[in-house]
């Protein structure tokens, strides 16, 4: 398939566009994620986006009598249910002996299991509008609408945009949070507004990707773009590139090669980003590993024989 045949499709054009979106946002806010060592914690929200989305599914149906597919009620569930499990997640860290990846790991449970009942209550249930509701679990690019891309749009703009005001804040948390802290800065409500934006960042994806690969859009991007760069803001910068560039490359050629899932093939070629940084990078690349060291072996050998020549 031509690029101008992809293009003239609007389908095709709407699965570009939004896991780009996706993506870049997702690669952006991963990063404090992964430098505060909680990369996890995506995958902490995507499992707790699924009951968010239910419940504010249910709550549109049930309650106010709306429309409960529209994308705007389904992500405001989703940050709510979300930011609560994170909480939980590093207050019951802060609050007892229990580890970091511990209490994600229970959080995780917790919210994915209570996930699975309501979607088994959806499923079992009477409610106008519940086809396709088991697209949250595996994502299905294919029903992205333009008023979906103009939501994630919207919302993953204001994460950023928070992300950008509140950027010393959030960047003096990450990397020395009692000195934050000694500078009045209030720990839990930076806390909050960081993790927001990260659920924010993972919980646009859901409906495209779905929550099982959702982590690697966050982590992902991330981790390879560490590897080139040095500094917090040419990180964040690089990461959403990555994000953005693998999710449009393989959304392309998931469409391009025929009937092949969206979200894996961009997973993939997120994967392949993060394996050619991780071999060819300048400074933390293996291979530079490699050569230094045989470099040192090297010098060494030379020094030592030029002693061995002076005695």
């Amino acid at each position: 398939m031509s690029p101008i045949e992809f293009f003239d499709n609007h389908t095709y054009r709407m699965v570009l566009f939004g896991t780009m979106t996706i993506g870049l946002v997702a690669g952006a806010l991963g990063s404090f994620a992964y430098l505060r060592k909680q990369s996890l914690i995506s995958d902490v929200i995507s499992h707790a986006a699924l009951p968010g989305t239910l419940l504010a599914f249910l709550t549109a149906v049930v309650v106010l009598g709306t429309d409960g597919r529209n994308m705007i009620t389904l992500i405001i569930g989703a940050v709510i249910i979300g930011t609560i499990a994170v909480l939980f997640a590093n207050g019951t860290t802060r609050t007892s002996k229990i580890r970091i990846d511990t209490a994600m790991a229970i959080s995780l449970t917790i919210f994915f299991g209570a996930g699975m009942l309501l979607m088994r209550i959806i499923a079992n249930g009477a409610f106008p509008g519940k086809g396709g509701i088991q697209d949250y679990l595996f994502g299905n690019a294919s029903v992205i609408t333009i008023a979906d891309l103009t939501t994630s749009i919207a919302v993953g703009a204001l994460a950023l945009v928070l992300m950008v005001v509140f950027w010393k804040e959030f960047a003096l948390r990450t990397f020395d949070p009692d000195h934050a802290t000694v500078l009045g800065f209030p720990a839990r409500t930076i806390d909050t507004l960081m993790f927001t934006t990260i659920v924010i960042a993972t919980v646009i994806g859901v409906k495209a990707v779905g929550l099982v690969l959702m982590v690697a859009f966050v982590v992902t991007p991330t981790a390879a773009a560490r590897q080139w760069t040095r500094t917090l803001p040419s990180m964040v910068a690089l990461s959403a590139i990555f994000g953005a560039a693998g999710s449009g490359i393989g959304a392309y050629l998931s469409i391009a090669f025929g009937n092949i899932p969206t979200g894996p093939l961009i997973v993939l070629t997120l994967f392949a980003i993060f394996v050619v940084s991780l071999l060819f990078s300048p400074r933390r690349s293996i291979i530079t590993r490699v050569l230094s060291r045989r470099r040192a072996r090297a010098t060494l050998k030379q020094e030592l024989l030029l002693e061995r020549t002076a005695l």
